[in-house]
């Protein structure tokens, strides 16, 4: 004999007030809450990792510069890569952009290259070519 033997076989409580809850709104009492709107993607942008803008000497900005000279020079096709800042965050990340360097404005310090990428010279971190191979 069981704990339960005496309420087993009783039919099942139906008050006499209150009609019986749907299947769906009994659904909806166990559905999830969100208590904390916005919460999951204020920690997702959190966690995104970012990179230290780069800080170059003289020497390696006069590098730089010499370099896109002459690859501009020689319309040789280069592998330029940026800092491009975050817009959300402190820190950026490294962009490669491999064409040719269609125009260096000086004025607004924005190197445009043959596919349209547009770079601001002043995050430029590295240029290479195989035309630099030759030199070095």
């Amino acid at each position: 004999m069981s704990n339960y033997d005496d309420i087993l076989h009783l039919p099942h409580p139906t008050s006499k007030t209150h009609r019986r809850m749907s299947r769906q709104d009994r659904a909806a009492q166990f559905s999830p809450f969100a208590a904390l709107t916005g919460y999951e993607a204020v920690v997702k942008e959190t966690a995104r990792l970012t990179e230290k803008r780069p800080v170059l000497t003289e020497d390696e900005v006069a590098e730089l510069d010499a370099r896109l000279r002459l690859a501009m020079e020689l319309d040789a096709e280069v592998t330029v890569t940026w800092f491009q800042p975050d817009a959300k965050k402190s820190g950026g990340s490294y962009v490669t952009t491999t064409s040719r360097v269609k125009k260096a404005d000086e004025l607004q310090r924005i190197l445009t290259m043959e596919d349209g990428a547009q770079i601001p010279i002043q995050e430029v971190t590295a240029v290479e070519s195989t035309i630099f191979n030759r030199i070095d």
